[in-house]
């Protein structure tokens, strides 16, 4: 088999049995990154996170270490094999598509990129893998329960700096607003509480296989749904409605729409327009956003999606206004 990158990612989490070898994935992964990619500042993230973790479990802050440490590894594969199958060319969980698919999205945030990575990895990976891990140890939720919220406190700990460290200087003053309304709407420690309140509906559910798939299914997809929220494109890449610099990876029209036009003055560009689509279909602004899973594009009412626009308009106009940024980044317009 050649040694690709795509060999060697599906090589290292089959072997990531011990928590230093998921610490050295992850440098692996992140070794491999831009530092603006969405996909590394998570990664980045977890790596602090991780090592943490590690650094305490010879110290005596954990009741039985080894569970942790087993946990920890189970926990990570899940998003280790969400990387190998991105690098696949395959679509990963769909909690964690919204992350992968506008990872390079300029009007995103490195803070909003931090905060989808943890929602999916929390609110769907953790739960499955404390499930995963109970039945792998024959031991009850109950047992590793304890050690579970003491992995909290070690969140605690890290995660001023992280976010002193993401949030927007005072030369994107006009991101902070938004930004702090995320950090407000979402946190690690209400996420880890809801997990866990999953993880006892799963293993209710442990005898009953077909209805604990169909919850993780569900939770799956909710979480997915989530992400999208939070990459909601807030600086000018998002107003602007796709990446710069053209080409059919950005969503721009590639014929004569946005060239100069002919008798115009120089500097001028035709604005460009989408091509005309079937009534009720929604074309994607970006390729990036065309892997994320359809939108649910209905109000509470019922209404269809061209009912009201964004921000409190009505009407065509209203939804014309802001449907690029929009779909851009995969949300509903709803």
């Amino acid at each position: 088999m050649p040694d690709t990158a795509v060999d060697r990612t599906t090589a290292v989490v089959v072997e990531a049995r011990t928590v230093e070898q998921v610490v050295g994935r992850l440098r692996e992964i992140g070794a491999g990154l831009p530092p603006a990619d969405g996909v590394g500042v998570f990664n980045r993230l977890y790596l602090t996170v991780t090592e943490a973790v590690r650094d305490r479990l010879d110290g005596g802050r954990f009741a039985d270490p080894s569970a942790v440490a087993e946990l920890d590894v189970v926990f990570a594969g899940r998003y280790l094999r969400a990387v190998a199958a991105d690098a696949a060319g395959q679509e990963p969980p769909a909690c964690w598509r919204p992350l992968f698919a506008l990872r390079a999205h300029p009007g995103v945030h490195p803070l909003q990129f931090a905060l989808a990575g943890m929602a999916a990895h929390i609110q769907h990976d953790l739960p499955l893998a404390v499930v995963d891990t109970c039945r792998r140890r024959g031991c009850e939720p109950s047992d590793v329960e304890p050690d579970y919220h003491r992995i909290d406190r070690v969140l605690a700990e890290v995660e001023t700096t992280v976010r002193e460290q993401l949030m927007p200087g005072p030369d994107l003053l006009e991101r902070a607003e938004p930004l702090t309304h995320l950090l407000g709407a979402w946190s690690v420690g209400a996420a880890r509480e809801g997990a866990w309140g999953t993880v006892e509906a799963l293993w209710e559910l442990r005898h009953l296989p077909g209805a604990a798939r169909a919850l993780a299914t569900a939770l799956d997809g909710s979480v997915g749904l989530l992400g999208r929220v939070l990459l909601l494109p807030l600086g000018p890449g998002g107003r602007q409605g796709g990446r710069q610099g053209g080409g059919p990876e950005d969503g721009r029209n590639t014929g004569e729409a946005g060239a100069p036009n002919r008798g115009q003055a120089p500097g001028h560009r035709t604005p460009v327009t989408a091509p005309a689509a079937a009534p009720g279909h929604r074309t994607p602004a970006t390729a990036a956003a065309a892997r994320l899973p359809e939108a649910r594009n209905r109000t509470a009412d019922g209404a269809g999606p061209d009912a009201a626009g964004p921000a409190g308009t009505t009407g065509a106009a209203g939804a014309g206004a802001g449907q690029a940024q929009l779909e851009c980044s995969g949300l509903p317009s709803a």
